[in-house]
Formats: C-alpha cells, sequence, structure tokens
C-alpha cells in the first residue's frame, strides 16, 4: 500500500495514515524549569498541576509526510473520528482516498458506515446495527470500509501491528519534541502548542523512509 501511494497522488487520489493518541496531559510544573548550564544538567520540577486531557486525531500524508489534518478534542468518540474523517475528506471532496488505520471499534462504527455511503453514493439499505444488513456487526462494517470499489476506502492493519501505521511514528516524533518536557498551562495552551508543531513540522516535512516489505518478523 504505502509502496503505491506515489502512484495514486500522481492520479490525483490520497493514501493517508491515520490514528488518535489518548490522554494526552496539559501538566503544569509548580516551578520553573531550571536550564542547563555548563557542568550542569537541566533541572525540573517534579511536582505538577493536571490541567485535564486532550486526544488528537491526526491525518498523516504517506507521500508528502506532511500532516494533513489534526483534531484536538478532549475525546475520541465514534463522532470525534467521522467527523475528522469527514473534514479530511472536504480537502479533497471528488479524490479517491485510502486511509490506512488500526481495528479499533471507532474505526469500524456506524457512524463511519454512513459517511462513506453517502460519499460514495451508495444507496443500498444498510441494515440496522446489532440486528442485520451491513451495520450488523464490527466484521460486517469492516468489510464494507475495506471494500476496494469504493472511492474511500480503509485498509486495517493487523491486530497488534500498529507499528506498521506511519501515523505513529509522527506520535512518537510529538511526544519527543512537545509532549515529553512541555509545560502546559491549560488545555488551550497544549492545543495550541501541538497544532503550532503540526504547523512548523510541515514546512520542511519529507516522507518516512519504510523500509519492511512483508518479510515475516520470525520463523
Amino acid at each position: 500500500m504505502y509502496a503505491y501511494a506515489p502512484l495514486l497522488q500522481a492520479l490525483g487520489g490520497h493514501i493517508v495514515s491515520c490514528d488518535e493518541m489518548t490522554g494526552v496531559q496539559a501538566l503544569e510544573r509548580i516551578a520553573a524549569t531550571q536550564p542547563m548550564r555548563p557542568g550542569r544538567v537541566e533541572r525540573r520540577e517534579f511536582e505538577y498541576k493536571r490541567h485535564g486531557t486532550l486526544s488528537p486525531i491526526v491525518t498523516f500524508d504517506i507521500v508528502t509526510g506532511q500532516v494533513l489534518g489534526a483534531a484536538c478534542g478532549p475525546t475520541r468518540t465514534e463522532a470525534d473520528f467521522a467527523a475528522h474523517i469527514a473534514s479530511t475528506i472536504d480537502s479533497d471532496p471528488e479524490a479517491v482516498w485510502v486511509f490506512v488505520a488500526d481495528q479499533l471499534n471507532t474505526h469500524q462504527s456506524e457512524s463511519l458506515v454512513r459517511l462513506v455511503a453517502q460519499r460514495c453514493g451508495v444507496a443500498d439499505d444498510l441494515g440496522v446495527k446489532g440486528e442485520s444488513g451491513i451495520l450488523h456487526s464490527l466484521s460486517s462494517r469492516a468489510a464494507f470500509l475495506s471494500d476496494p470499489t469504493h472511492r474511500i476506502q480503509f485498509v486495517y492493519v493487523p491486530k497488534h501491528t500498529s507499528w506498521l501505521n506511519q501515523v505513529e511514528i509522527w506520535f512518537s516524533i510529538l511526544v519527543r519534541r512537545v509532549i515529553k518536557r512541555g509545560n502546559f498551562t491549560s488545555l488551550d495552551d497544549l492545543r495550541m502548542r501541538i497544532l503550532d508543531f503540526i504547523a512548523y513540522f510541515n514546512q520542511t516535512a519529507k516522507p518516512f523512509r519504510w523500509t519492511y516489505t512483508g518479510r515475516p518478523l520470525v520463523a
């Protein structure tokens, strides 16, 4: 899929990686951090105030290496994820979109099925969640969302292989550069720091050099 991404982009489509971070805390140190000096390491206060948490939902472009969009709200519900996907599609509403995601239940939800059906012009009866049709179960919804004949398709990585999802690499960069050593006075402060970092990151973004080819990691 990643190898195919440049060709699809040349044809006007997009292969993107998406996921969310849960419970990112806005922590404020109760005393100022003492910066490094000759012969002395940086010293950080261990006590802090909690100002709540955010759950950023991010879409990462495989080809450009840029973050296409981020929703930095307090929750990551089914509705939150579907709204983020809709916003991403709206950036190029007539294009082909392929979303690489893990198998979290909110990534295989009724809201997502209805969104894809509406955007792809699927007029079939979707059924009733928990009872019948496409909406019947998690597996039936996943099968519909991963249908390659749809203009909007989800490709799910196997369970316990979230490392195959490239946005996880970007999340690790965000943690190292912004969150781990950050000091945030409020949720708005945390939100703005994340969005400012995305804007900065996108200015010089390059695609990740993906070398894994599917070879089994164990015999």
